[in-house]
């Protein structure tokens, strides 16, 4: 059951719609997954975090 990132994120655009995880974000993930990073948290940033309103 192997699919492509591209694959992955149209079928999560197919269920999501507009909220849908970016193409970058999948590609992201699939470079992570496959490198064994099975890892769910966001790993740490610098600089100012985001804030939403």
């Amino acid at each position: 059951l192997e699919k492509s990132a591209a694959e992955a994120r149209r079928l999560l655009e197919e269920f999501y719609g507009e909220h849908a995880p970016s193409k970058t974000t999948c590609e992201d993930w699939f470079k992570r997954f496959r490198s064994g990073d099975f890892k769910i948290e966001d790993k740490e940033r610098s600089g100012r975090p985001k804030t939403i309103e």
